[in-house]
């Protein structure tokens, strides 16, 4: 039963007295579902989270696992300042990019 009310939206799982309230915070700018920042509605909000979602499984899938690793362990490295590369390269870290090459990418490189 747990699992299957993780994968439900907020919006089916409170009161519409709680939606009202929640669209009302959501259009005072505040973030009410995670990853949801910017929505200007608790509906917007769902939709902007259940995207980025969809876009990260679809990402981890044409990378595979391990490139995906790769790839965030240079996201976590960057700052307002430097890119992720920049301080890999300044502090040593070993960043191997060919793990996060697909196909898709590779054929613009060949274009």
């Amino acid at each position: 039963m747990a699992s299957q009310q993780q994968g439900r939206k907020i919006s089916e799982q409170v009161s519409e007295q709680e939606k009202k309230e929640l669209d009302k915070r959501a259009a005072e700018g505040e973030t009410v579902v995670p990853g949801g920042t910017r929505g200007k509605s608790l509906e917007a909000q769902e939709r902007l989270a259940e995207g980025r979602s969809k876009g990260g499984q679809t990402r981890r899938e044409q990378l595979g696992t391990e490139g995906y690793k790769e790839m965030g362990k240079k996201g976590g490295l960057s700052t307002e300042e430097k890119s992720g590369g920049e301080r890999a390269e300044e502090e040593g870290i070993p960043i191997d990019e060919s793990k996060y090459s697909n196909k898709t990418s590779k054929a613009y490189e060949d274009k």
